[in-house]
């Protein structure tokens, strides 16, 4: 440990080397450094950090002093920023410290990959700009590698439209003793409620550049999602409303209202939005409307995630609307939604791991259920069982090839299921191969509404459903080597502040099995 004022051939060494990344950064864009003009605060957007690592993570923050401006009140300056990292929450104790850009290019946005930290700890950080300091977070290191922590305890949570409640949920997070934080998509909505909002934003629907930073700009400010941010390291993915609802590769929803060319410019857009809104390395930095979000983290021997993108790669919905009676067309074997690049990553990933979970992070639901409970399955073909026959082909590979513990987290659906997924194809006794785990969303679909009847006949029908509601909330997962357990935690309301939180069901699965036990 060493004193903030003292500089050490470490600090000093890490703070020349960002410095000269700055002057080089900036020359590459042709911004000056510490030459424009701005007033007011610059770090109203607050500060995250994610992709962590055994010896680092990234730490972001944005400077915006007029944060619903499209430049977000900064000038076209690059500007240097100083940034350090401490061993304690005082910022007494300094571990590294250095300069980064905040390029003009990239809304001002700083990503800084901190490397070069003890493993498996906590550290906190903080921003400086011209005498004004940031909000300060709090980080974790990963585990080293090849060693097998005993307990790891995370909470993941989804879909978190602005307009439609309150971020109440966060409230309770951060009071929560968490390593890690997983959002697992729709950070953001890109269409707009209007007026009749709980909390109207009066933005237009986000589809150019300008619009989407603002859209992010809006979400940020909100002081719970800013607390919920320092308070853990984010792993996060996306799903549809980052860009458009319910887009499948190039394709929009409504293929009519757009030529391939203008929803690509769009969803470049978007992803660029993107990127500079959340704690990303630069292997994500988009490149026009491409954008590497699909990795893996591995929390030593104990857990290996696998994060997925399920939206950039897939094919086209099937035409005839979101719910359809299951048949032959979703046994299409060219029908993809993960693309045949990142399939092949998952299974070489999912053979290498030497972990005792796998967990599968991503976005729809993954088990095939009626969600009309009838005479005939009718399901959502924006979900994996409407890519049947890739889902099958996830499913299998995970029973032949012996996986050891498969776990699936998803969002979405604005709900919370407990699934055990069965190899309930071709099969005389299905049994299970893996569980999965739905999360509710933070606030979209706002308060949530109870649906007895529905519930009953899906628990009747399906007895590898375990739980399910529908009120809003976030999921705690708390794992050992020999067993992980799941709480699902829930708000009664989001349509005003101050819902108490409720556990509303404990399940747990041992190792070894991919049975649901309360």
């Amino acid at each position: 440990m060493l004193n903030k004022n003292i500089l050490t051939r470490r600090t000093f060494i890490a703070g020349g080397a960002s410095l000269t990344v700055a002057m080089l950064a900036a020359r590459a864009v042709g911004g000056n450094l510490h030459e424009g003009t701005f007033d007011g605060y610059p770090f109203t957007l607050g500060v995250a950090s994610g992709d962590p690592t055994h010896n680092g993570f990234v730490i972001w923050t944005r400077l915006a002093p007029h944060p619903l401006e499209p430049s977000g009140g900064m000038p076209s300056d690059s500007m240097a920023v100083d940034w350090e990292v401490a061993e304690d929450e005082g910022m007494n104790h300094i571990a590294l410290r250095g300069k980064a850009i905040a390029d003009f290019a990239w809304a001002h946005s700083i990503h800084v990959e901190v490397a070069g930290l003890r493993p498996d700890r906590w550290y906190w950080y903080r921003f400086r700009l011209r005498g004004t300091t940031s909000a300060v977070g709090r980080a974790r290191t990963l585990p080293a590698p090849g060693t097998t922590p005993e307990r790891l305890r995370f909470a993941f949570a989804s879909c978190q439209k602005y307009e439609v409640g309150y971020y109440t949920a966060y409230e309770h997070l951060i009071r929560e003793d968490l390593d890690l934080i997983i959002f697992l998509g729709d950070y953001i909505y890109e269409k707009t409620d209007g007026d009749n909002a709980v909390r109207p934003h009066g933005l237009p629907e986000a589809n150019t550049l300008d619009t989407y930073r603002t859209r992010y700009a809006v979400y940020k400010t909100d002081p719970a999602l800013q607390a919920a941010h320092a308070h853990a390291p984010w792993i996060v993915t996306w799903d549809d409303h980052e860009v458009s609802n319910d887009y499948a590769n190039d394709i929009p929803e409504r293929s009519d209202s757009y030529s391939r060319e203008q929803f690509l410019a769009r969803r470049a857009a978007a992803y660029r939005a993107y990127y500079e809104h959340m704690p990303l390395r630069n292997t994500a930095r988009p490149t026009g409307s491409a954008m590497q979000l699909y990795r893996h983290f591995g929390y030593g021997h104990l857990a290996c995630f696998h994060v997925l993108d399920t939206r950039q790669y897939r094919s086209a919905l099937l035409a005839g609307g979101r719910r359809q009676i299951a048949g032959p067309a979703m046994l299409n074997p060219n029908a993809t939604m993960l693309g045949s690049e990142q399939r092949e990553w998952l299974f070489n990933g999912l053979t290498r791991s030497e972990s005792i979970w796998n967990v599968l992070a991503q976005q729809v639901l993954m088990a095939s259920v009626d969600r009309n409970p009838g005479p005939e399955l009718v399901v959502d073909v924006d979900k994996w069982a409407g890519y049947e026959y890739e889902r099958r082909a996830v499913l299998r590979f995970l029973e032949k090839h012996k996986i050891a513990n498969p776990v699936v987290l998803t969002g979405d659906i604005h709900s919370n299921w407990a699934i055990e997924l069965q190899n309930d194809f071709d099969y005389p006794e299905p049994r299970a191969v893996a569980v999965e785990f739905v999360g509710t969303s933070i606030s979209s679909s706002g308060d949530g509404v109870a649906n007895p009847v529905y519930l009953e006949a899906l628990l009747r029908d399906y007895p590898s459903v375990k739980f399910h509601n529908s009120e809003r909330g976030y999921v705690r997962c708390d794992l050992t080597t020999q067993e992980w357990r799941t709480d699902f935690l829930t708000v009664p309301f989001v349509s005003r502040p101050g819902a108490p939180l409720h556990t509303r069901a404990s399940l747990h699965v041992e190792a070894g099995t991919s049975t649901l036990h309360a």
